[in-house]
């Protein structure tokens, strides 16, 4: 995998780049419940990341869940994304256990929306990009270490019109990801501009009323990016499916 020179070399100022665990009660009763989905059924992808990832193959949000399986039905997935997650979130729930002993062919990482947030105060943007940029390169070497085997697609971080001021430090996060990227054991996938304009403005209809979070047809463009390469690597879906059954929010009745 190939890093930048001062990835490589580390940050120490970079909180991003060391587990930190979610102490509230319903994230660790999250934890647990993933923890038991590495152990049931078959895992050949892995996803990865914060409430985007979430709720595409989440319990709680049937309309997404429905649109996971009609896309990745057949490739064994399982999502283990939870929301509001920072990159260092992430980091501690791989850091116990929750991709032990999975093995899986593919990893689909996309990450570090929160660190980034929708404040980014005037000059800071350099800390920030260097932060994230650090945090991701932590996740990348954990992802790794865990599973040797497995290709990781790791996805750029999506636009977000919360707050425009964000979109130079994203693009500036991303082309830091993109050389992090070897095409081969490590896949940058960018489908930005699908989901924006040149300006990052986004496109009609991709995000929810947030402007963070994906409508179906963002969703769809991230699937629609994703199969390619699941059908290269693991070839067609199979008729059958054998990932572990989805989970949801713990609080949610």
């Amino acid at each position: 995998m190939r890093l930048l020179l001062g990835i490589v070399a580390g940050c120490a100022l970079c909180a991003a780049q060391t587990g930190v665990a979610r102490t509230d009660e319903n994230s660790m009763l999250a934890h647990q419940q993933l923890l038991a989905k590495t152990k049931q059924g078959r895992i050949d992808v892995y996803f990865e990341g914060d409430s985007i990832t979430r709720r595409w193959g989440a319990t709680d949000y049937p309309a997404f869940l429905e649109h996971w399986r009609a896309n990745f039905f057949g490739w064994n997935a399982a999502d283990f994304g939870w929301g509001a997650d920072r990159i260092e979130n992430i980091l501690w729930r791989l850091e116990n256990g929750e991709l032990d002993g999975v093995n899986p062919k593919v990893i689909v990482l996309l990450a570090g929306t929160n660190n980034i947030g929708n404040v980014i105060p005037a000059g800071s943007e350099d800390s920030k990009v260097e932060d994230v940029t650090h945090g991701l390169a932590a996740l990348l070497r954990t992802l790794r270490a865990k599973a040797p085997s497995a290709t990781i697609v790791a996805t750029a971080i999506f636009p977000r019109n919360d707050n425009t001021a964000a979109l130079p430090v994203i693009d500036r996060i991303n082309a830091n990801l993109a050389a992090m990227a070897d095409g081969r054991s490590v896949r940058y996938l960018n489908v930005n501009a699908k989901l924006a304009d040149a300006n990052g403005k986004l496109l009609p209809g991709m995000m929810n009323a947030d402007n963070l979070h994906p409508a179906l047809p963002g969703y769809q463009v991230w699937a629609d990016a994703l199969r390619p390469i699941l059908t290269e690597l693991l070839g067609p879906p199979a008729t059958a499916d054998l990932a572990p059954p989805p989970t949801g929010d713990p609080s949610a009745k």
